[in-house]
């Protein structure tokens, strides 16, 4: 079965129709022209944002996404947050260190007709086998299903010098999610804000999600644990050039304490102490986020 084919198709309902009754009259009368209403004059751009979130609604329910991935939406909630971000069906979208591919799967699939989608994923000539191995699995993701992916192109990110994850001034839309403490960690945030600021037109939007601490104590600037404060976050993106447009409670989780044994990773779907304590934690659910909006200066 082709890819397209199994995303589950969305209905729109449309006008509900009503009769009008004419009374009859005792004797002839002159026929007088009868002034047939005529519809206002639809605005076209919200007829497209009715498609549009159909369309985006059918992906994210789409066969073509594993029940595994599906169970995660209540946590990441895709489509508020990238209905956050402005994604539009004819934008060239760039999602920086996509892993997987789970966000993949339902934002390359809604450019692809109108768009472009990059993954700016690991370098597949690195020297880590981790990084090798999750970066050349994207690709061969990709070309396994061209019907589904369209022409989505696979880039790279890897510091200090393979950061051209888009053609200069080319990204509508830059998104990033739960990256932003790997970045930290390895000494590579200025880059890939910078490679991020390099590959958006003036006055693109770069979509931020990560791990949000609670805690007021000073933020660990390798990111350990996975959690980083959202003031800190905000002071990084701005320091590279970005203007804050808005922030979002969108993807928050307040049953999140934020100050785990293991960090972030404590957490599912990791569960990284196992057995112990697993349905305290799996009643918690996944860790609470920030929602970050900027914008590059035009």
């Amino acid at each position: 079965m082709h890819a397209m084919n199994r995303i589950v198709p969305i209905l729109l309902v449309g006008l509900a129709l009503g009769a009008c009754e004419r009374a009859e009259t005792p004797t002839p009368t002159p026929a007088v022209p009868t002034t047939v209403p005529v519809a206002a004059p639809v605005d076209e751009a919200i007829i497209e944002t009715v498609e549009a979130e159909a369309r985006l609604a059918a992906i994210i329910a789409g066969e073509h996404r594993s029940e595994a991935d599906r169970a995660r939406d209540q946590y990441r909630n895709p489509a508020a947050t990238l209905a956050f971000f402005g994604l539009r069906p004819d934008m060239t979208v760039v999602e920086v260190w996509p892993g997987g591919g789970w966000y993949t799967e339902i934002i390359a699939p809604f450019v692809r007709d109108e768009g472009q989608y990059y993954g700016a994923h690991f370098d597949p000539d690195a020297e880590r086998e981790f990084a090798r191995d999750a970066a050349r699995a994207f690709r061969e993701k990709l070309a396994a299903d061209p019907e589904l992916y369209g022409n989505a192109q696979a880039t790279v990110l890897a510091c200090p010098d393979k950061l051209d994850i888009a053609p200069e001034g080319s990204a509508d839309l830059v998104v990033a999610f739960r990256s932003l403490h790997n970045w930290m960690a390895a000494g590579c945030a200025d880059e890939a804000f910078s490679a991020i600021y390099r590959a958006l037109k003036p006055g693109g939007t770069f979509g931020l999600v990560g791990h949000s601490s609670r805690s007021e104590e000073p933020q660990d600037p390798r990111g350990a644990g996975g959690y980083v404060r959202e003031d800190y976050a905000i002071e990084l993106v701005e320091a590279a050039g970005f203007e804050l447009v808005a922030t979002s409670d969108i993807n928050a989780n307040p049953q999140d304490p934020t100050d785990h044994e293991r960090g972030v990773w404590t957490l599912p779907p990791m569960f990284a102490l196992g057995d112990e304590n697993r349905e305290q934690y799996a009643e918690i659910g996944e860790s609470h986020r920030f929602t970050l909006k900027f914008r590059k200066p035009e």
